[in-house]
C-alpha cells in the first residue's frame, strides 16, 4: 500500500499541481468528517467546536443540524475550528507541499 510520501514521490515528476491541490482538499474534508463522526453526541460536538475556537452560537447551530457527516465537514464551523494549521498539528502531511519539495527533480 502506498503511503502519502511514496505517492507524492511516484507522481512528483508529473506537472499536476492542481491534482495535488484537489487531493489535499478532499483529504482535509474527509478528516474533518471523521472527526465529526467521532464526536457522536451533540454535547460533545458543541464542546469540541467551542474548544477549537468556534463561537457558542455557531456551535449550537451546527450540532443541531440534521445534515450528514460529509456535508457538516464543509460547514463554516468546521472550517473555523478545524483549520488547515490545526490539521497539520494533528499530523496531516500536505501532498502539495511534498510535490513542491520534489520540484528540483523535474
Amino acid at each position: 500500500m502506498l503511503t502519502d510520501r511514496s505517492f507524492a514521490a511516484y507522481f512528483g515528476l508529473a506537472a499536476q499541481l492542481k491534482l495535488f491541490d484537489k487531493l489535499d482538499q478532499w483529504i482535509r474534508r474527509r478528516i474533518r468528517m471523521c472527526y465529526w463522526k467521532r464526536w457522536c453526541y451533540p454535547r460533545t460536538r458543541s464542546r469540541e467546536l467551542i474548544r477549537l475556537g468556534v463561537s457558542r452560537r455557531q456551535s449550537i447551530r451546527h450540532w443541531k443540524s440534521r445534515q450528514g457527516h460529509w456535508h457538516m465537514a464543509k460547514t463554516i464551523a468546521s472550517g473555523i475550528g478545524m483549520t488547515n494549521a490545526w490539521l497539520q498539528e494533528q499530523g496531516l502531511v500536505s501532498l502539495k507541499s511534498l510535490w513542491a519539495a520534489l520540484a528540483p527533480l523535474r
